[in-house]
C-alpha cells in the first residue's frame, strides 16, 4: 500500500484529536493577534520577530534530536514549508491585514481547505466522496455567510487579494509537504519550516527589533504570542495532523478557524457577531462534521 492509503485507513484517535484542536484554536487566535502586533510593528518586521522567536527552540529541537537529514530529492518540500507556508505566507497575510479587519481575514484565508481537497485527488491520488464534498461547499457557503454578515460586506481590494494569495500558500505546501510524514516525523517538518522560514524573513529583523526597543506592551507581547502559539505550537501540531489525515481531510477542519476567530473576537476585542455570521459559523461546522463522517 502507498503513504496515502495507509493514512486514509487510519481512523482519528486522541492525538490527531488533539493536534486539530491546538492549531484551529491557535490560528484563530493569530488574527487578532496579528492586528494588535501590526500596531507596533511593520509586515515583514513582525513577521520576521514572530518567526525568530519560534525558531530559536526549532533548531534546538534539530540539534538535540539529529533527525535524518533531507535527502537530496526531499530538499525542494523542506524549502517550499520555508519560504512558501512560512515567510510568503506571513508577509501576504500581515501586508492583507493592515486593510482587512481580524474576522474577515479569517473568512478569506480559509478557502484553503477547498484547493488541497482537489489537488490531493490529482496529485497524491486521495479519494473525495460525493458527501465529502458536499460537506466541502457546505462549509464554503458558510463561510461566505460570515463574510456578508461582516457589516459592510467583503470588498475585495488589494488586501483582500494578498489575504487569498496567503490561502495559496496553504494549500500548495499541504500537497507538497505531505509525502515528508513517509520519512520524517512531523515535528522534524515543522521545526525545518521555522528555521528556513525566519532565515527568509531574516534581512526584516535588523529593523523588527528597532521596532521592538519602541514597541508597546501590548504590540511586543502580540510579537511574543505569534511566536510561540500560532508560531511554533501550531505548526507542530499542524504537521502531526497532516501526518495522521489525508491531506483534503486534515485541511478540512480549518473551516472551523472563522467561526472560533469569531469567538476570540468577541473576547478579545468586543466584536459582536451578527446573526448572519452565527449562520454561517454553524454551517462551517456542520461542513466539517459531514466531510469527517466515518464512511
Amino acid at each position: 500500500m502507498t503513504a496515502s492509503t495507509v493514512t486514509l485507513a487510519r481512523p482519528a484517535d486522541p492525538i490527531t484529536i488533539a493536534a486539530v484542536a491546538v492549531t484551529v484554536v491557535a490560528w484563530a487566535s493569530a488574527f487578532p493577534a496579528i492586528r494588535a502586533g501590526l500596531a507596533a510593528f511593520g509586515p515583514l518586521e513582525l513577521g520576521a520577530l514572530r518567526f525568530a522567536i519560534a525558531a530559536v527552540p526549532a533548531a534546538i529541537f534539530l540539534l538535540v534530536a539529529r533527525p535524518p537529514l533531507p535527502a537530496l530529492k526531499e530538499v525542494w518540500r523542506f524549502a517550499t514549508g520555508g519560504l512558501v507556508f512560512v515567510a510568503i505566507y506571513t508577509a501576504l497575510l500581515n501586508y492583507g491585514e493592515l486593510t482587512v479587519s481580524a474576522g474577515a481575514a479569517s473568512f478569506i484565508i480559509n478557502v484553503s481547505p477547498i484547493m488541497p481537497a482537489g489537488f490531493a485527488m490529482i496529485v497524491l491520488g486521495e479519494r473525495f466522496s460525493a458527501l465529502a464534498w458536499a460537506g466541502t461547499f457546505l462549509s464554503f457557503a458558510g463561510i461566505g455567510i460570515i463574510a456578508l454578515g461582516e457589516g459592510q460586506g467583503l470588498s475585495f481590494d488589494r488586501g483582500a487579494l494578498l489575504i487569498l494569495g496567503a490561502a495559496v500558500c496553504t494549500a500548495t505546501n499541504t500537497i507538497v509537504q505531505k509525502p515528508l510524514f513517509a520519512r520524517h516525523k512531523p515535528l522534524t517538518v515543522s521545526a525545518w519550516n521555522m528555521v528556513v522560514g525566519a532565515l527568509c524573513l531574516s534581512p526584516a529583523l535588523s529593523s523588527a527589533l528597532s521596532q521592538a526597543s519602541v514597541a508597546s506592551t501590548e504590540g511586543l507581547m502580540a510579537a511574543i504570542y505569534l511566536g510561540i502559539v500560532p508560531g511554533l505550537v501550531a505548526y507542530a501540531s499542524w504537521a502531526v495532523a497532516l501526518s495522521r489525515l489525508p491531506a483534503s481531510r486534515a485541511s478540512n477542519f480549518l473551516y472551523c478557524v472563522p467561526p472560533v476567530a469569531t469567538l476570540i473576537g468577541f473576547l478579545w476585542l468586543g466584536e459582536i457577531p451578527t446573526s448572519l455570521g452565527i449562520l454561517g459559523g454553524a454551517l462551517a461546522l456542520g461542513g466539517v462534521a459531514i466531510v469527517n463522517l466515518r464512511r
